[in-house]
């Protein structure tokens, strides 16, 4: 990082602050932001980070770099779980990708979903592994682990992306998401992507964590899944 930028630099709650208490690391979000940094700057580092354990979220030269808790991502991973039953059980067609860097220079913005997914535009995808946001179409919906409030506005970055819906949890419930007309979200009871599926099923099978093992909450899911009309043949 050249000392131009480094002059342009606000730092909010580094990582030296949050370790110098051990308790206060465990319930709350470790995470430090840039200010005034350029997208050559922000593409360098998402390269140079690359498989490390920290998500970079750039909006027009506003950089935040997370390191997500042990509960953020014992949550994302079920979200990936009941995302595989869904695929299994309903036979439908998704492509995953993750938690993939998506960027469009263009409109400096860029992030990392916890994971998302091509469902709707899945054929158009089905056999590439690369791709590029300026001729391939966005993911058709992104999941967002935000149990410790991102500082960040990553919906607007989802929206200007064209990400069409998001999973949003909060920790305790997850909210359906839709992209409006007018380039903002709008709660919406059932999935754009599954209409058959409300936010309701996913919070009533998540809130069963509170008291049985995640394996039995799998279970429960699966035959809730098998059990709808028009369900996989066991």
């Amino acid at each position: 990082m050249d000392h131009g930028v480094v002059r342009m630099t606000t730092l909010s709650r580094p990582f030296e602050e949050l370790a110098s208490d051990a308790t206060d690391m465990d319930v709350h979000p470790r995470y430090f932001e840039l200010n005034g940094i350029s997208w050559k700057t922000y593409e360098s580092l998402v390269n140079d980070l690359n498989e490390q354990h920290i998500s970079v979220t750039y909006d027009d030269g506003r950089m935040v770099l997370m390191s997500p808790l042990p509960r953020h991502e014992r949550i994302k991973k079920v979200f990936s779980s009941l995302f595989t039953l869904i695929i299994v059980e309903r036979d439908i067609d998704i492509a995953s990708f993750g938690s993939t860097t998506w960027k469009r220079k263009r409109l400096k913005k860029g992030l990392e979903p916890d994971e998302c997914f091509y469902i709707q535009h899945e054929p158009l995808v089905r056999a590439r592994f690369d791709i590029d946001l300026r001729k391939d179409p966005p993911p058709d919906l992104a999941v967002e682990v935000d149990i410790t409030h991102h500082p960040a506005d990553r919906l607007r970055i989802y929206a200007a992306l064209g990400v069409n819906e998001v999973w949003r949890y909060d920790g305790e419930r997850v909210r359906f998401l839709k992209l409006q007309s007018d380039r903002t979200y709008g709660e919406t009871d059932h999935s754009d992507a599954m209409p058959w599926l409300a936010a309701e099923d996913l919070n009533r099978h998540l809130a069963m964590l509170e008291s049985m093992s995640e394996r039995a909450m799998l279970r429960a899911f699966r035959a809730w899944l098998v059990s709808l009309p028009g369900g996989a043949a066991a």
